[in-house]
Formats: structure tokens, C-alpha cells, sequence
């Protein structure tokens, strides 16, 4: 039944947007580009992009592409506004994101597609505790946080990386980009050292020298 009301939620949010915008983009869960800016939505964490989370039923879901494609049917083809209320370690702007008056980062948290950031804020904490009683996706069953998914994830690749620096920086047809260890296609990507591909220690690191984050949204 979860399944199908999610199904029903999106296609309701999609039928809202006649017209895709080329000025939103979604890069995942909790991150969108406006008109070129990166905004980290502040005070949430969604489900990485290639995570999974346990359902009621004992067997598990994506929930890392379902809050992406929920966070697509709110934001594209509307017009999303977006504050400003810092930057990030890697250069994305913190924000809350708007559509009118409709919060999309309590949105995310209502329906039960993403965490209260509570390391950095307790904005949504209460609205958490709502979608949490009435067992609403992440929810429904005990499952990992995102926090706890990347940093086992970046745990077991850092043993295996050259120097414990896991980050495989790409070079491609869309550009230079990086993959860090919760990344769906981490396992597919090789570094060509003699192509210019590289290494990274961190984020931050493969940021400052050029490289980019995957977009797993449209």
C-alpha cells in the first residue's frame, strides 16, 4: 500500500508541472541547482542516491531514488526560491527552498523521504517526530541514516584506496566529476592516473581542484 500511495504522490506532484523549468535542476534528495546556484537544503539529509532503507514488510526499497524523484515533482517546472544562509564546505549554498509558500525542506521531512539534520539543526525535529509516529517511509521499519550509510561506506573503501584517499575523481563527457564511496556508480568507475584522473582524500579536496559532484536528478 506505501508503495502505491508514493506512486499516486508523485504522479499528483508531477501533474503540477506542465512545463520543466531550465532554471531547477535536482542533484539529489537534499540538493537542487537555481538558476546555477547549488543549495544544500538546510536542516534535512536525505537517502543517498544508491541507498536502500528497510520497509515493513521485512524486505527493503530505494528510498535514495524515491526522495529524488519526490523532490523532483516539487521543485521542477515551479518556481523554486530559495535563502541564503551560508555556504558549505564544498561551495553549495545553505538554504531553505520554496515553492510559493510550501517549504521543501519540510516537505521531505513530512513525507517521510528525508532526516532532521539535527548535527547542524533542529528546525524540522518536529515534524521528524510526526512522520516518525506514524511511520511514513524512512519510518516505517528501523533503517540506517544517511550519516551512518556514508560513513561505513567511506570506512571499508578507505582501506582499499591508494593512500586512504577513496574519492575517484572522472573525467567524461559531462565533465570532471567525483564519486565518493556511497556513490551508485563508485564500484563502476575507474581512475586513469595517465588519463588525468585522480585521487581525492575529501569532498573538499576534489572540489577545489575542479571536480563536481554527480547530478542523480533531471
Amino acid at each position: 500500500m506505501y508503495f502505491i500511495l508514493v506512486g499516486v504522490t508523485v504522479a499528483a506532484l508531477s501533474a503540477t508541472n506542465l512545463m520543466a523549468s531550465t532554471q531547477v535542476r535536482v542533484v539529489d534528495g537534499d540538493t537542487l541547482e537555481v538558476a546555477g546556484v547549488v543549495y544544500r537544503m538546510h536542516g534535512i539529509d536525505a537517502p543517498e542516491a544508491g541507498q536502500t532503507c528497510n520497509s515493513a514488510d521485512g524486505g527493503s526499497w530505494q528510498c535514495g531514488k524515491e526522495a529524488i524523484a519526490i523532490l523532483e515533482g516539487l521543485a521542477r517546472g515551479n518556481d523554486v526560491n530559495c535563502d541564503k544562509r551560508g555556504i558549505d564546505l564544498y561551495g553549495r549554498t545553505i538554504g531553505v527552498c520554496k515553492v510559493g509558500d510550501r517549504d521543501l525542506n519540510a516537505t521531505m521531512i513530512e513525507t517521510g523521504h528525508a532526516w532532521a539534520f539535527r548535527r547542524y539543526s533542529e528546525d524540522y525535529v518536529g515534524l521528524e517526530e510526526i512522520a516518525h509516529k506514524v511511520k511514513i517511509g524512512i519510518w516505517q521499519a528501523e533503517t540506517e541514516a544517511p550519516w551512518e550509510y556514508r560513513s561505513h561506506k567511506w570506512d571499508v573503501a578507505k582501506l582499499e584506496a591508494p593512500n586512504g584517499c577513496p574519492i575517484k575523481g572522472n573525467i567524461s563527457k559531462n565533465g570532471r566529476i567525483y564519486h565518493a564511496p556511497w556513490s551508485p556508480w563508485y564500484l563502476k568507475t575507474k581512475v586513469s592516473i595517465k588519463g588525468g584522473e585522480r585521487w581525492f582524500c575529501s569532498e573538499k579536496e576534489a572540489v577545489e581542484a575542479g571536480w563536481r559532484a554527480p547530478y542523480w536528478g533531471h
